[in-house]
């Protein structure tokens, strides 16, 4: 099993080995020749043959020399003696092989899982939300993806240039949420922008540090630095609500290795792109107009140039690693580059070199089980957005905020599992409880004041006001919780326990909040009204900012969508 005398071989080099004597057996896997372009099913000399490889001139097998070899021959039956010699021979051949390969199999399946680190999932203190299941029991799949900045090898030192940074903790700069729905019909994704400034939550690292919870905004990259990846994780749940079952991170190295697999991404901008100002500021991505393949370092401009798409902002480069996720998803789906045992052991080394992962999705097999769930959705279904977000002012005039009202309905929307491409959810709606409610003046309510957001403080009167309107609605024991105001994305009317749903729907009704919206929660005592970001302004609940529809200001982009070209900036064109 090993391999020449004098050289040691790693468990994917030998099975690299059986491949390449798999060819001396008539199974003919010959590298693709790399171009600019996708591969074209092609053999060398343009013939077809399947998956790509060249047949045989004829386009069968030369027949064998030797008796009963040609073709137009003798039609004599073999003996029925030679042919169980010939049955029980192939069946022995057939079994030492499945053996040979089980066995170099387990080694690689060991090898290959042996590259992936792993971390906690999360670092925070807070407990993450249960998924609500849909009338089949189905439920939601969230992964968060991080791309991290970090300088910790040679190789990502090179890419990554900026030597001040070595040694540095590492800052998270991409990062994505993809949301597979319950019944896996569409996939969603959030971009947060790295510029985003926010709260951090407490995050205990693995180590025991403990990093409190920060008192001003921080800027969200910085998350990665207190802990790891986990306390990216407990910052996007402190923000959204959004239960996240897994997360990924890439480096830069990860980066290169998985385009380089891949063979090649299409990407378009509408001008000539130099990123590379005077100044030095810029990735060094240079391209012609048009659509061109990049893999390798030019896959990794691609994704950090900022210095040259529309605004120069984080922003437009978000924008750019949707029109690039968008493409590889295609790119995959075509089964480009992937048509041989051999490359795809070359995608399966680089992705297992390249990921850290959480100890819940720590073998091949699970990510192999999620990446199936990926498959299950059309590429037609795939929406790519950007967190709604407004400039800071003052010492933060370079950062942004999430934009009060449109970043809450776009999380809200991934809470509840609603589609962003607009299309009809067939997730039923509440129905009324059929437990009849309480005379209205004798049910208790607890008003609080959520409105604040992470860029605006709670609205002042809020909870007396809404008190106000049930108790002209004839709820007389209405009050008002001046301790709790704590955020929420949402109006909510939350009830403890089942024998009050009647009595929390009828205070939603003469509000007229959604049914959707009265929920059972064991964090509350009797019925808490809890008056969220969206319902700020005095009056009626505005139920029309509820509606099932993402926000303008989220950028959404179809995953079918390749005609999408990037915006050059004037000043870095050529």
């Amino acid at each position: 099993m090993g391999g020449p005398v004098g050289r040691s071989s790693t468990p994917g080099e030998r099975t690299r080995s059986r491949v390449r004597r798999a060819d001396q057996l008539g199974w003919d896997e010959s590298p693709h020749e790399d171009g600019d372009g996708p591969e074209d099913g092609k053999g060398p000399g343009g013939r077809e043959g399947p998956g790509g490889r060249e047949r045989p001139e004829g386009g069968r097998r030369r027949a064998s020399k030797g008796r009963g070899g040609s073709r137009g021959r003798s039609s004599r039956r073999a003996p029925k003696s030679a042919k169980r010699r010939v049955l029980r021979w192939s069946a022995s051949v057939l079994a030492l092989l499945i053996l040979a390969t089980g066995g170099a199999g387990y080694l690689y399946y060991e090898y290959l899982n042996g590259n992936i680190k792993k971390e906690d999932l999360t670092l925070g203190d807070k407990q993450m939300a249960d998924h609500k299941a849909n009338a089949a029991g189905q439920t939601p799949l969230n992964i968060l993806l991080i791309g991290s900045d970090a300088r910790d090898s040679k190789a990502n030192q090179k890419l990554g240039g900026a030597k001040e940074t070595f040694g540095a903790p590492p800052l998270a700069d991409v990062q994505m949420l993809l949301h597979i729905s319950a019944d896996r019909s569409n996939l969603s994704v959030i971009s947060m922008p790295r510029d985003t400034m926010l709260k951090m939550p407490k995050c205990t690292a693995p180590d025991g540090e403990v990093f409190p919870a920060s008192t001003a905004d921080v800027q969200t990259n910085q998350s990665l630095g207190r802990g790891g990846p986990g306390c990216t994780v407990a910052t996007w749940y402190e923000l959204t609500g959004i239960r996240i079952d897994h997360f990924m991170m890439i480096d830069f190295a990860g980066v290169v290795s998985m385009a380089d697999a891949i063979g090649g991404v299409p990407v378009c901008v509408d001008a000539n792109i130099n990123s590379r100002g005077r100044d030095g500021k810029g990735s060094g991505l240079k391209l012609e107009k048009g659509t061109t393949y990049v893999k390798g370092e030019q896959a990794l401009q691609w994704l950090r140039t900022r210095y040259g798409f529309e605004d120069n902002t984080d922003l437009g480069r978000a924008k750019a690693q949707h029109q690039y996720m968008n493409a590889m998803v295609r790119q995959l789906r075509k089964g480009t580059k992937l048509t041989d045992p051999a490359k795809l052991m070359n995608l399966a080394e680089a992705a297992t070199k390249a990921l850290t992962v959480d100890k819940d999705l720590d073998t091949v097999k699970k990510l192999y089980d999620l990446a199936e769930e990926f498959k299950k959705v059309p590429t037609k279904r795939i929406t790519m957005s950007t967190m709604p977000n407004v400039y800071g002012t003052g010492t933060n005039s370079g950062r942004v905020y999430p934009k009060a009202g449109d970043a809450e309905q776009l999380f809200r929307m991934v809470r509840d599992d609603i589609p962003l491409d607009g299309k009809a959810s067939k997730r039923k709606k509440p129905e009324a409880t059929k437990d009849p409610s309480a005379p209205v003046g004798e049910i208790a309510v607890a008003v609080r004041n959520g409105t604040a957001t992470d860029a605006l403080g709670p609205a002042s009167g809020r909870a007396g006001d809404v008190a106000d309107q049930l108790k002209e609605a004839g709820f007389a024991k209405t009050t008002v919780d001046p301790g709790d105001v704590t955020g929420a994305a949402r109006t909510a009317v939350l009830y403890p326990s089942a024998d009050l749903e009647g009595d929390a729907q009828a205070v939603a009704k003469a509000l007229g909040v959604p049914l959707s919206q009265v929920k059972k929660s064991t964090d509350v005592s009797g019925i808490s009204l809890a008056v969220g970001a969206d319902w700020r302004e005095d009056g009626a609940y505005p139920v029309s900012k509820g509606k099932e529809k993402t926000p303008e200001s989220a950028g959404a982009l179809n995953g079918d969508d390749d005609k999408a070209c990037m915006k050059v900036n004037p000043s870095y064109t050529w």
